[in-house]
């Protein structure tokens, strides 16, 4: 990633607001490794899991992938006053706010942290680990449903 507006790093810290867990709707998307993560962090089987919290969206090109599913106030459904499954919270969630798109650019950056009180708050993380949490978004891809057949059905 060829950026300088991070050269020096950026502040993070999360502050617990729950903004990015439930401030609308939206989707958290797991990939394998996420849904296997989840299903070591509360011991269940991975039909289990997916039958309780999860669903299954239309993503990109028509594909349908796996995502957690949304309380009625739009929370997540592992959102309880914080998150029950932190430790074992998907890459979508442990990369916040170093996504490939969100750290492009410093006006996009900006324009996300109008909404994250965490964001330009706390601890400088350094540029090495911002592009390492944003190639891990961007590489980390949803489990599609005909991929969950091959493997878990």
């Amino acid at each position: 990633m060829e950026n300088n507006f991070y050269e020096k790093g950026l502040k993070f810290e999360c502050r617990r607001c729950s903004y990015c867990c439930g401030n609308g709707p939206g989707f958290v998307y797991l990939s394998k490794a996420d849904l296997e993560r989840f299903c070591a962090h509360f011991e269940m089987e991975p039909i289990a899991f997916v039958e309780k919290y999860c669903r299954w969206v239309t993503y990109y090109e028509g594909k349908t992938v796996l995502a957690l599913i949304e309380t009625k106030k739009l929370e997540c459904v592992l959102w309880n006053n914080g998150c029950t499954a932190y430790k074992g919270r998907p890459v979508q969630c442990r990369t916040w706010p170093f996504w490939d798109w969100m750290v492009k650019e410093k006006a996009e950056w900006d324009e996300c942290a109008k909404d994250c009180p965490g964001m330009n708050n706390g601890p400088v993380h350094s540029k090495e680990e911002i592009e390492k949490a944003a190639k891990e978004y961007k590489e980390n891809i949803p489990l599609d449903f005909e991929q969950w057949q091959a493997d878990y059905l």
